[in-house]
């Protein structure tokens, strides 16, 4: 089997489904705030994000059965061969934003994205779940984002960005990048989820986003696909699409922006 020929949306929906029952079976703080160890990303690692994991990995297993051949790359187990391996990735979060699913905040997501290769330019579909607002977004490469089913376009924007989303927004991080967009955009909003803030931009309701200390590929990868098939920019630092990888190795800074100009203006508080 050809794992760019499976029902990716069906899988990510099943995938969608199960995760529903572990929130729905934990749903306080204290049941949350479990811990098991360290994950490959660098992170301590919840048993929720373990347990949501497992789902992801149980829908691999199938695929592999069929024969298909692929390297996961998940921010609890790191690299995992499947089959032959080769060139296609499923790059995955199980949840973006696990603070807010451990403290009980409904906005936090599940990313998955399936490239055809090891770059964030190969990513050929992406899919995030918000399960706040139990919202869909989705992309396949040359196809148009959606979200739930419809097709999803950026904002007209025209000078100063009427709404910015920022993740990583440690007081430290965020003064510089506050000063810089003063009179350059009107308000700020704080998601806690660098793939729902992203496809945010995607469906148009922030003009632009970024995050204020480097990401891991499993946050953006879904939803950096998303926001360029809405229409929109993205940015990894210096780094350019075909050079920003899939694995977990290194830490890059988003931004991403409903047009070119609007991403130069986040870009400048990013490194302010």
């Amino acid at each position: 089997m050809d794992v760019f020929s499976a029902d990716w949306l069906g899988i990510c929906r099943r995938i969608v489904a199960e995760q529903r029952r572990i929130f729905a079976a934990t749903p306080s703080s204290a049941e949350r705030t479990v811990y098991e160890g360290v994950g490959e990303g660098g992170d301590r690692t919840l048993a929720i994000d373990r347990r949501c994991e497992d789902v992801v990995f149980a829908e691999l297993d199938a695929l592999a059965g069929q024969g298909a051949s692929f390297v996961a790359v998940s921010e609890e187990r790191g690299e995992v061969v499947f089959g032959g391996g080769g060139e296609a990735r499923v790059v995955i979060d199980p949840i973006d934003g696990s603070l807010n699913a451990r403290r009980t905040i409904p906005s936090h997501s599940l990313s998955i994205a399936l490239a055809s290769g090891p770059s964030m330019a190969e990513v050929e579909f992406g899919f995030v779940h918000d399960f706040g607002a139990d919202e869909e977004f989705a992309a396949h490469r040359g196809e148009g984002a959606t979200l739930a089913a419809e097709a999803a376009r950026v904002a007209a924007v025209d000078g100063k960005l009427e709404v910015v989303g920022l993740e990583s927004a440690e007081p430290e991080w965020s003064q510089p990048a506050l000063v810089a967009l003063a009179g350059k955009a009107y308000r700020l909003r704080v998601v806690g989820s660098i793939a729902i803030t992203a496809a945010y931009v995607a469906a148009g309701r922030f003009d632009a986003m970024l995050s204020l200390r480097p990401c891991r590929s499993v946050d953006a990868a879904a939803a950096q696909l998303i926001v360029r098939e809405a229409g929109g920019a993205v940015a990894f630092g210096e780094l350019g699409l075909e050079e920003a990888p899939l694995d977990l190795s290194v830490r890059y800074p988003m931004a991403a922006a409903a047009s070119p100009e609007a991403l130069e203006t986040v870009l400048a508080a990013q490194c302010a």
